[in-house]
This record gives structure tokens, sequence and C-alpha cells, in this order.
């Protein structure tokens, strides 16, 4: 199949993920790489803008379920009041106020959904205030997590509709564990293993919005999501092979993806939706 991981890898041996990337979207879309930098350099821009509306304390959505839990999780952190630490504290609090911010119908990047919106900027931006990563080299990683992503979407699938929620957060999530290694210099087969240990890892996940709503558990998962990214990205970069081609797990989650009840597919009628609380008008 034209769209693999395999094929990627192969086309970045002499030019590397992200110019691979570029040179694909520059085939497929007929325009010059200068406009295809200034598309990321304006979703990343985006993106940033959507991380700081979403850690205001004062933000609610319109059904009230979410905003306001952003600023709460950065707080804790700043206090070093939790587990993670730092580093995760931060990007899993951005996670969640770009989730926060879309749920409060602000602007975001779907990457690759918007139910998802929050994964992959939140490890790119933490990364850049922890490494000191410039904009071009996240913008770089970027089109790194695109040609993931192009592969998941045409094997697979980016929809909870269609997939459940490892479409939609696990695919952000793999897309984000691939640029991370980009950024800290791994090697393309090293972002396709961490593509593979992220989706593996979420195998599975239902799609089950309460009230029908992106909101609960959906902006969790965001927060979730950019941890899982940064442990398969660990996997990948410390030299451990993901066991499966990473191709054959994203086919394996297409083939679970097809298997899941409609009640498990966005249509909230299961899982965290069916909950009696949830329920509750």
């Amino acid at each position: 199949m034209e769209y693999s991981l395999e094929n990627l890898v192969k086309r970045a041996e002499t030019a590397g993920l992200a110019e691979a990337a570029r040179q694909r979207e520059m085939k497929n879309s007929g325009v010059t790489a200068d406009i295809i930098n200034a598309r990321m350099e304006e979703a990343l821009r985006v993106m940033r803008q959507s991380a700081e509306k979403g850690f205001d304390p004062h933000l609610r959505s319109m059904s009230g379920m979410t905003g306001g839990q952003a600023a709460k999780l950065q707080s804790a952190v700043d206090q070093n009041a939790t587990v993670g630490g730092n580093y995760l504290g931060r990007a899993a609090a951005r996670a969640l106020a770009i989730a926060e911010c879309n749920a409060s119908m602000g602007k975001i990047v779907a990457a690759p959904t918007a139910g998802a919106c929050g994964i992959l900027p939140a490890a790119l931006l933490t990364a850049q205030e922890e490494f000191g990563f410039s904009d071009e080299a996240l913008r770089d990683a970027l089109l790194v997590a695109a040609a993931v992503g192009e592969v998941i979407a045409t094997r697979a699938s980016i929809s909870g509709a269609q997939g459940g929620c490892q479409a939609e957060c696990g695919s952000a999530a793999a897309m984000a564990a691939a640029a991370m290694v980009f950024l800290r210099g791994g090697k393309p087969q090293q972002s396709a293993d961490a593509c593979a240990f992220a989706l593996m890892n979420v195998m599975g996940l239902v799609c089950d919005p309460v009230r029908g709503l992106v909101e609960v558990p959906c902006v969790y998962r965001n927060a979730s999501g950019v941890a899982g990214a940064f442990v398969a990205a660990d996997l990948a970069l410390a030299g451990i092979s993901c066991p499966l081609p990473p191709d054959e797990v994203i086919d394996a989650m297409k083939a679970v993806g097809d298997q899941l009840p409609p009640s498990l597919r966005e249509t909230g009628e299961g899982g965290c939706a069916a909950c009696p609380a949830a329920c509750k008008k």
C-alpha cells in the first residue's frame, strides 16, 4: 500500500522525515514549499493562541461541564503538588487548556480532530518551553505529525464515530509521539515505532461523549494522551523497537474499531455516557 509508515520511513532515509513529508505534500497539493511552511506556521500560531485562551480560569463551556480546569491543574503544577513533575504537568495542563478552548467554542487546530486537538500542540509547545526548540523546528515537527496522521487516516480512521476514541486521541498521541522523536533527534524508524507504541497502548479506546458533547471524558483524554505520547516517544528513543510492524498496528486499530458496537462509537449510548449521573437532566 502506498500509504504506509514503511514507505514514509524509506522516503525519509535520504531527506529526513520533515522534508519527505514536505515533498509529498508539494506533490499532492501542487503548492510550493514556502506555502506549505506558511500553513504550518499559521497552524502553530493558532495552537499557541488556543492554549493561552484555555488557561483562562473563568473559561466555561456552554454546558458548564468543563472550563477552568486547566488553570487548576497548572496551579497545582506550579505549587509542586502533582505526581508527574513539572514537564509532564505543564504538558497535561496545556493539552487540557486547548481541549477546554475547543469545548468553549474557541478557535483550535484539529490535530487530527477537534476532540483530540490538545495532544499534539501541548507536546510540541511544552517541548519548546523545556528544550528551546525554534518555531522552525516545531513547524517541521508538525509536518512529521501530519505525514503520520495521513497514513493513519488512510489505512484506518481518525473518526470517533467510525473507530472510537482510539482513532481520535489515539491517533493524536501517535502523531505527537512521532513528532517528539523527530524533535529529539531520533531516526525515522524510531518515529514509526513511537507511533505504534502510542496506538498499541490505547487500542480499543471507546468514544463515549457524555450528553453527546465533546467535553467529558474527551478533555481529560487529551491530558492523558500527551502523557501517552511522551511514554511512546521515550520507549522508541531508548532504542526499544516495536515488536510488531507499525503499519500492522494501525491496521489492527482499524479492525478493532470496526468491531466496536455503535454504542461505543460517538453515539453517547455507552461507556461513560451511559453512567447514571451522565443520563440525568
